[in-house]
Order: structure tokens, then sequence, then C-alpha cells
């Protein structure tokens, strides 16, 4: 065995942030003092290494010398505490109206999965075959400046991204567009309806489309793309979000948790 030392690249407030969060949580359980194997701040610690570095969990019971059952229940209890923090999407809606922002950017992104079993289906659900492999489907709304503000409940991976659009965001960004807040997204959200502004899609053995419409194309095109930055600050940020063996309904939780992460770095 070869023992060493290693900085975890998170601002410390986050690492305290997160553990104070932890204590409330403990507070509102009713666990007494010193029936725990970890305090809030080392449990802190441990959920902030496997977001950020996709530590294996076996190898956090290791270095914190604590059961693997333990490590997972205290992987999860931090999701769910962090997830619990994220911020509703009328609130993200109105906050995006008041700072002015002259538009909204949804996309789909797929997490990266194990092989679910699912016997009982004759159809893979969780199996993306634009993708070519297993994941699951979250929406991220964003700012025209590229930061995530919201992310949806997860759908399994077949899920087109329209589908999970319409269950999960469409509903409360309809209202928003008619006051004068559109959404941006891309060719695979057309036919959304009012508000959401996509490019035109060329329709097979169909006429070149005019000039204009390929301006507008462009125009769309070119102030939609920072939402692929926005999902790149949460997948690339945060390690354990490029590839997920933990159970795939848990993702939407997962990601929430995720960009509380962001938000509170971002405020550093």
């Amino acid at each position: 065995m070869i023992s060493y030392c290693a900085t975890l690249d998170v601002p410390r407030q986050s690492a305290t942030a997160l553990a104070k969060l932890l204590s409330r949580h403990r507070r509102a359980l009713g666990t007494r003092r010193l029936t725990r194997a970890l305090t809030p701040w080392a449990q802190a610690v441990l959920i902030l290494r496997w977001y950020r570095d996709a530590t294996r969990i076996k190898n956090l019971a290791r270095d914190a010398a604590i059961a693997l059952a333990t490590a997972y229940r205290y992987v999860h209890e931090g999701i769910d505490a962090l997830a619990s923090q994220a911020p509703d999407l009328h609130q993200v809606i109105a906050d995006a109206a008041k700072a002015g922002m002259e538009c909204l950017l949804l996309d789909g992104t797929l997490i990266a999965i194990d092989r679910v079993n699912d016997p009982d289906r004759t159809v893979d659900r969780w199996y993306s075959g634009s993708r070519a492999h297993h994941g699951a489907n979250v929406q991220v709304l964003a700012s025209p400046a590229g930061w995530p503000l919201w992310t949806s409940p997860v759908e399994p991976g077949s899920t087109h991204d329209l589908t999970c659009a319409r269950r999960h965001a469409l509903p409360a960004l309809y209202p928003a567009a008619v006051r004068g807040l559109p959404v941006l997204a891309d060719k695979g959200y057309t036919g959304s309806g009012a508000g959401i502004r996509v490019p035109v899609r060329r329709q097979r053995g169909g006429r070149e489309l005019a000039p204009a419409t390929l301006g507008w194309n462009a125009y769309i095109n070119a102030h939609r793309a920072p939402v692929e930055r926005a999902i790149a600050v949460l997948k690339v940020g945060w390690k354990a979000l490029e590839h997920v063996s933990l159970c795939p309904q848990r993702i939407g939780a997962i990601v929430a948790a995720a960009l509380v992460l962001t938000r509170w770095q971002k405020s550093y």
C-alpha cells in the first residue's frame, strides 16, 4: 500500500456549505451526536470527491475507513440534500425575466450509464439509438451566457428530447414566451409550439431553403450555441456525470445536485 496526499479542486466554501446542509439534515432526522461514522465535514468531502473526480465509492469507503454500504448511503444522502436546494423552473424563469435576459436556451444531454436489466420489456428503454449506448436523458435550461439554470427529471435514453421537454419544461416555458422570453433550441424540438424558436428543417426531397431561411437558421444556431457550454460546465466540471454507475432513476437528482454545486462555485 502506498499513501499519498491529494488536493480536491473545489472551493473550501463549497465543502463548508455542504457540511452545513448535511448538519441541518441530520438535525431534522433527529440524529444524535457522535452516532455517525463520519462528521458532516468528512461526509461533505467524501461526496465532493465522488462528484469532482468520479472516485469509486469502494475507494471512498476505504479512505474513510467505513463500510461500503455506509459509503453508498452517505453519497445518496448527500445527493438528496443537494438536490433539495435545486431551483424551481418557474422561479428560474421569473429570475431570468427580472434580469432582462433576451432568451433562454434549451437542449438535452445523455448521461452515460451501465447496462440496465429490464426483462419485462421487449424494448430497451435506456438504450439511445442516436448515441449507440445506454444512457439517461436530462434537459438543461441555460442562460445566453452559457450557464446552466435548471435541469429536468430523468427520462430513459430512448426518449426523444421533444418528449422530455413536453413532460418537464414546455408547460412552464410557453407562458414565459408569451410574455417576451422565447426559448432557442435545435431542430430536435421542431413542432414544440409557439415561443420555442428552432431552425427550419429542410424537407427530404424538397427545395433548397431560401436565403432568408438560411439566415434565420444561422441566427438560431449561433445564439443557441452557449447551451453546449452550459452542459459542459456540468459534465466536465463534475466528472461523476460522465458515467453514472448508480441507479439510473437517480440521475435526475444527481444532475440537480451538480447544478447546485455549480451555482455555489460560481458565487465564490
